[in-house]
């Protein structure tokens, strides 16, 4: 089943399933057909460069990869599923109620849905209008499959292509709160990689969000909370870069057990630990175990010209740039130490400020 957007004339962007290697003679590689929509990287000029990670690669050599989530308003699932054929290639078809599969695009595959639990209980009429009638307010969400980096480039054209059809973003009204996700593939899956990781997040995660502020839908929603001070403090003692696995994942599930953090951690130590997580956090049976760093902080700026994707993914890089930076890390972790240590009159100064001095970067946000 194939769909075209409603209202447009051209014909159903609809594709072929691109060959596979066992489906030709002699398992030669598929050759692919550069003439369909969005087989050529787009020509964006006035993107941002993808920003670099300091480890490309896995523990296992691999290319590290990024799955993209994005919810917007705006758009139904079957629209917006029309219109990523038209810009991505493939093919779409309903596979709930609220669902869609769009497969075999340029990308690989995405997944598009009304992105509320209420979809799964879609049975009863009742439901069904109550779903419809609050789509004001309810994101459509779609996920890609885990991307190279630079492929960040398509889907930023799609994001554009949305914008035109009509889809809007979180600072569309009031209390829409609409994010956007990064699932960020890790180099490693040892203490020595994740943990760096986490503390340059915590430790610049203020400086992150006056750089370039989340809309205050977001900020009064449950969703993104900052991590707690106690857990900052953890992070930057003295002794914390010589903690085991153990350490960390014991403080994280003692202080901030929550998937509604800025990076949330959960998936991630589920995947190194599950019997920790299924045991020890509410709500575990929704997270789903992943070797990522789960971002997300960003929002959902859709129907801006300004904004991309790529944009929030060189936020994320800078974090992993100071992760990998020993000297870096260990000045903000003295710094937060003194910061928090300061009993002045008109209170500690401002952490975000103190942020951009130690690591001579500006307190408006650049692109890499």
């Amino acid at each position: 089943m194939t769909f075209t957007p409603s209202g447009s004339t051209s014909r159903p962007a609809t594709f072929p399933r691109r060959p596979r290697t066992s489906d030709r003679p002699g398992g030669e590689p598929p050759r692919l057909r550069r003439s369909l929509p969005g087989m050529d990287a787009p020509h964006l000029p006035d993107l941002p460069p993808v920003a670099l990670l300091p480890h490309p690669q896995d523990a296992e050599g691999n290319p590290r990869r990024v799955g993209v989530e994005v919810e917007c308003g705006g758009l139904t699932e079957e629209r917006l599923a029309g219109i990523a054929t038209q810009v991505l290639g493939g093919s779409a078809r309903r596979t709930a109620g609220y669902e869609f599969a769009v497969t075999d695009t340029s990308i690989g595959d995405l997944q598009v849905m009304l992105d509320t639990a209420l979809k799964d209980h879609a049975q009863t009429e009742l439901v069904r209008r109550g779903l419809d009638m609050g789509r004001g307010v309810i994101p459509v969400e779609f996920v890609t499959d885990p991307i190279l980096p630079t492929d960040l480039v398509h889907v930023d054209a799609f994001c554009r292509a949305l914008r035109a059809a009509g889809a809007t973003g979180t600072r569309d009204g009031a209390f829409l709160g609409f994010g956007v996700h990064l699932n960020v593939t890790a180099a490693g899956l040892g203490v020595d990689g994740v943990l760096p990781t986490l503390r340059a997040f915590a430790l610049m995660e203020a400086w992150l969000r006056r750089a370039d502020p989340i809309d205050a839908s977001r900020r009064i929603l449950p969703f993104v909370d900052p991590y707690p001070a106690r857990f900052v403090d953890a992070l930057a003692a003295p002794d914390a870069a010589g903690w085991d696995m153990k350490s960390l994942i014991d403080t994280y599930l003692r202080l901030t057990p929550s998937r509604n953090r800025g990076l949330d951690m959960l998936p991630l130590i589920r995947h190194l630990a599950p019997d920790r997580v299924q045991n020890e956090v509410d709500g575990a049976s929704s997270i789903k175990a992943r070797p990522a760093y789960h971002y997300r902080l960003p929002d959902c700026r859709i129907d801006d010209p300004d904004w991309s994707v790529t944009r929030e993914w060189n936020r994320w890089v800078r974090v992993e740039r100071v992760a990998a930076d020993p000297a870096a890390l260990d000045a903000l972790a003295d710094g937060w130490r003194k910061y928090r240590s300061r009993r002045l009159p008109f209170g500690r100064g401002n952490w975000a400020l103190t942020v951009s001095d130690i690591l001579g970067i500006p307190q408006g946000l650049t692109a890499s």
